[in-house]
């Protein structure tokens, strides 16, 4: 193994260390003290290399390597946020290899004098994962003009704590705005399709569709043993219901061409007392689907079943907030470009869509976008079990130096390309 990526896997084991759970695995919250402690380390890695950082209105951080003065930016980048007993690799992976690889460019360029005509930010992405506060890949809404500013620096956590004090507490939230012409993002896959095909890349040629929906389950509380059946207004019990729902509308709409994946994610009982009938739950149901119209016929299936469970258990069942996105391609000229990178390091490779959100999900309604997956073994992720090898991990970061060495030579897209944030009248809005 050469010296970079010996250098790579040190780092990475360095900042895995940082929010370190006993099961392998790590938990920084968007915004807790061990998210800000690993911005920090990143910060003082990439400073140690030349790069300059920068943090814009929602926390997202940028390390910006200027290899042409005045040239516009590529991007690179993912999130260095966790799910609460998370993976290590889920995110960090590619914000570390983002930084890697364009040290690497900026190393090559210095003693070739290659021509780049591009200049590279490595994006760290704030609150990808909605755990703490909702939605997820909020950073990258507010940075595509889906979710205002100042809509998602007012959202709390379940503490009541805001966006904007949480990142004011850690020192990560400031005022610069970056546009950037091309974005690319490197991800573990967090499934098991390159695993099972025996691939070691994936090139990304679509996401899938989601509807995420909460929705609250009214009901009235009453004594668990003096009240009778016919009495109950269990909002535990239709929350249940549709939790059950969920699934069968799985199982109802997916064929072997399009599949259909539906989760609740999140439940909470009030009051939560062994001897309390509950009288709110509240939950997160989402519906997900490569197909436009299976997704909607699968998402009509839901709100009929909500219908239902309302006078089965005599509840009353609100539909809050949502999140949504449409299954999209990803750019073709991007894919193509991916592949011959691949091909020139003989590395195994396949086309793939990705079924979980990213960053770059945003990103690719608004710039021309290019998404690479790495195996994920046994497709664990979301869990302190979450592994992908480190022969997988340094191919990865091989692939990506090429990728972005031939975007910012201009293989890509032009150097007169032009980029404005996406406003929500040019944009589908995150709901």
């Amino acid at each position: 193994m050469n010296q970079s990526n010996t250098s790579f896997l040190a780092d990475f084991r360095s900042m895995s260390s940082i929010g370190a759970t006993a099961g392998g695995g790590v938990d920084r919250q968007a915004a807790t003290m061990a998210d800000g402690q690993t911005r920090n380390w990143f910060r003082g890695l990439v400073e140690g290399h030349g790069f300059t950082v920068r943090y814009d209105q929602i926390g997202n951080q940028y390390s910006m390597l200027e290899l042409v003065p005045g040239a516009p930016w590529i991007a690179v980048g993912s999130h260095l946020d966790s799910q609460p007993l998370g993976g290590r690799f889920d995110g960090a992976y590619g914000v570390l290899a983002g930084a890697h690889a364009a040290q690497r460019i900026q190393d090559s360029f210095a003693v070739a004098k290659d021509s780049a005509v591009f200049n590279i930010v490595v994006i760290n992405w704030f609150n990808e994962e909605g755990c703490r506060f909702k939605p997820s890949m909020m950073g990258s809404s507010v940075y595509t003009g889906k979710i205002p500013a100042s809509q998602a620096l007012d959202t709390t956590d379940p503490d009541g704590v805001t966006v904007r004090e949480a990142l004011e507490g850690i020192g990560t939230i400031g005022d610069f705005e970056l546009p950037v012409s091309a974005y690319i993002e490197i991800h573990i896959e967090q499934g098991r399709s390159l695993e099972d095909r025996g691939l070691g890349i994936g090139l990304v040629e679509s996401t899938w569709g989601a509807n995420k929906y909460e929705f609250i389950v009214h009901g009235d509380q009453a004594h668990t043993g003096a009240t009778i059946i016919a009495d109950r207004q269990d909002a535990l019990l239709g929350a249940s219901a549709l939790v059950v729902a969920a699934r069968e509308i799985a199982l109802e709409y997916s064929t072997d061409e399009h599949m259909v994946i539906t989760s609740c994610g999140e439940f909470n009982v009030f009051p939560n007392s062994p001897v309390v009938v509950a009288s709110r739950v509240n939950l997160l149901v989402d519906v997900r689907s490569t197909d436009p119209d299976v997704l909607a016929a699968a998402d009509a299936a839901l709100h009929t079943r909500v219908s239902q469970i309302e006078k089965m258990a005599n509840v009353r069942i609100e539909r809050g907030a949502e999140h949504v996105w449409d299954a999209k391609s990803y750019d073709l000229a991007g894919l193509k470009l991916a592949a011959e990178a691949a091909d020139s390091l003989g590395l195994s490779h396949g086309v793939v869509r990705t079924l979980a959100g990213h960053d770059s999900t945003n990103m690719k309604d608004v710039v021309p976008t290019i998404m690479l997956f790495v195996p994920s073994v046994e497709g664990i992720s979301h869990n302190e079990r979450e592994l992908t090898h480190d022969a997988d991990m340094v191919a990865g970061v091989d692939l990506l130096t090429e990728v972005l060495t031939r975007v910012v030579r201009g293989e890509f897209v032009s150097d007169s390309a032009t980029t404005n944030r996406a406003s929500t009248d040019s944009v589908s809005v995150s709901r």
